[in-house]
């Protein structure tokens, strides 16, 4: 059986210019096995999204449905956006998946690296691949990367990124376990309409929210939930890496 990561993001990997009202990158995504995430979970959103909307057509997409533009526009009304964020915690916490997400402190990374500190993209991808490689384990299904993609420039850095990975490896895995565990890393955009990207949209922005301490409508304890835990039950280091560690 194979199994894919979709991945996305919040916030931006700039170290120059850092948002003091966002100063933190998050990575994160899903894991799913791809005849579910192909099937079970695309049908599941489908369902949700002719709920609500009466059509597939729409796009989960957290800048849109937070801003009430490009077809969510009656989040504006009171009763409609919570029962979005009602029906949307309940899709969540009804999946079958399991959340990675790794986030980097911007601020804190050059203080701590300086002119030396890693492209939070770069470093963020290092440790999900290493958590996908240790969540496949010793089986032997294929396995697969499908990232959002962003501009022509930055997935090109991507896929040096992703070919220096298969080269060098990472700090606690070897390039040919990398290699033997996952077949490849593609991007794909909003407009593929891929549930797994969707989901993965919908969970980033509000686990970075949650590190910087700041509520949000999508229920972090159902987010908490699915992400990947050893087994007493422990998140951190497991589903959920914040970098640099204290």
């Amino acid at each position: 059986m194979s199994k894919i990561l979709f991945l996305d993001e919040s916030g931006d990997h700039n170290l120059t210019a850092i948002d003091p009202q966002h100063p933190i990158f998050v990575l994160g995504g899903v894991i799913a096995d791809k005849d579910y995430a192909l099937g079970e979970m695309t049908e599941k959103l489908n369902a949700f999204k002719i709920d609500l909307f009466g059509t597939t057509d729409i796009i989960l997409h957290t800048a849109d449905f937070t801003r009430q533009r490009n077809g969510f526009e009656r989040m504006k009304e009171r009763e409609f956006c919570a029962a979005f964020y009602e029906k949307l915690n309940l899709l969540i916490s009804e999946l079958d998946i399991k959340i990675l997400a790794c986030a980097i402190k911007k601020e804190h990374h050059m203080e701590k690296y300086g002119f030396e500190a890693i492209d939070p993209y770069h470093l963020s991808l290092n440790v999900l691949v290493e958590r996908f490689c240790f969540e496949i384990g010793n089986s032997n299904q294929t396995a697969h990367i499908i990232a959002e993609a962003r501009d022509a420039t930055l997935d090109r850095q991507l896929d040096l990124a992703w070919l220096n990975l298969k080269v060098s490896g990472t700090r606690y895995i070897q390039a040919v376990n990398i290699n033997q565990k996952i077949d490849s890393l593609t991007t794909k955009t909003k407009s593929d309409k891929l549930a797994g990207l969707e989901i993965a949209d919908a969970i980033v922005t509000p686990i970075a929210r949650r590190i910087l301490n700041r509520s949000s409508r999508i229920n972090l304890e159902v987010i908490k939930d699915k992400m990947r835990k050893n087994h007493l039950g422990e998140v951190t280091g497991y589903g959920l890496v914040v970098l640099p560690k204290k």
